[in-house]
């Protein structure tokens, strides 16, 4: 199944399923009003869930209409937890090489992760508003999943059996606050501000062959200011979503609608190019002695896009301006 949420009738806003193709799509009430509703009830509703769903695909469901990705906002608005991980070891094995920082401990055996404001994501199209350049604005592009309520202890094979949805996403950064709050030992926070989604969240089944061992098989297509940027694979993660999973629920229990992230997508191969700026940039340290690409400035663009070997984009696009926010004092008034 394919959802997209509204931004209307509340603060989770309102659920639609859509087609296969990403034409069409149908309003979920009285099944569930919002997909957080739906995750929390899953048992419960995804029989009928499945049944408007193949409705729709057959151009059988009542109310049907066409679908417009950028009209949505990000398929859950809120959840009840963020948790960013770092499975792609290649970006982290850059960056310490570029500063030569000392290896992190177990870092090849323990998952990285930190846990993120879930109280506002952004949708795909919205503008992005941040409040100054001099912050360091990057973008990095990622999947995740969002799972159904998870037992403290799991394990990271029967983690995967939690997965309901799977989902694409832009996990912007600030990246002058980063080294200062990495420092302190409680990990990011302003440096993080809120994380945007692509229009549609699909259950695994929808990827077939292309979800396989906890890994999201295709292509993230990225493109800065109309420019390709890069193409990595998400097949090179080190860490599958199942080990994530596990990581994140150690010590508690997860749930319904927590989202779990996969860290930059980072491929071996300089070829693929990258998913973030700070990447590139390391990446010209390391070959050339000094960065020379810059950061995003106001008015920038990027574009995501993940493809399968089809060119199908089965979570469509996040396609987002950057701005300047407005000051505090002026919304105030």
């Amino acid at each position: 199944m394919k959802f997209a949420t509204l931004p209307e009738g509340g603060t989770n806003g309102r659920l639609l399923l859509v087609s296969r193709d990403l034409r069409c799509a149908v309003g979920a009430a009285p099944i569930a009003l919002t997909l957080l509703d739906a995750l929390e009830r899953w048992d419960d509703v995804v029989t009928d869930l499945r049944a408007l769903y193949d409705d729709l695909n057959a151009g059988r469901a009542l109310d049907a209409h066409s679908f417009d990705a950028a009209a949505c906002a990000a398929p859950l608005p809120r959840s009840p937890q963020w948790c960013d991980g770092s499975a792609f070891l290649n970006h982290g094995r850059l960056m310490e090489q570029a500063f030569s920082t000392p290896p992190i401990p177990e870092f090849d055996t323990v998952p990285l992760m930190y846990q993120g404001a879930s109280d506002d994501f952004l949708g795909p199209s919205s503008d992005v508003p941040l409040p100054g350049e001099a912050d360091g604005i990057d973008f990095e592009g990622e999947f995740g999943v969002v799972v159904g309520r998870v037992p403290m202890g799991v394990t990271a094979r029967d983690a995967l059996d939690h997965v309901r949805l799977i989902v694409q996403l832009n996990d912007w950064s600030l990246r002058a606050f980063g080294p200062r709050e990495m420092k302190t030992g409680f990990g990011f926070f302003q440096a993080k501000p809120s994380t945007s989604f692509a229009p549609v969240a699909v259950t695994p089944d929808e990827l077939g062959g292309n979800w396989c061992d906890g890994r999201v098989h295709l292509r993230l297509n990225v493109e800065w200011n109309g420019r390709w940027f890069g193409h990595p694979h998400g097949r090179e993660m080190n860490f599958g979503f199942g080990e994530l999973i596990a990581h994140a629920a150690r010590t508690r229990r997860l749930s319904a609608g927590t989202i779990v992230g996969s860290g930059t997508v980072s491929n071996v191969d300089r070829s693929a190019g990258s998913a973030c700026i700070a990447e590139r940039r390391v990446i010209e340290m390391i070959d050339e002695g000094a960065a020379r690409t810059s950061l995003m400035r106001f008015g920038d663009r990027v574009r995501m896009t993940a493809r399968d070997d089809e060119g199908g984009a089965p979570f469509g696009v996040i396609d987002q301006r950057v701005v300047r926010a407005p000051r505090a004092d002026a919304r105030d008034g």
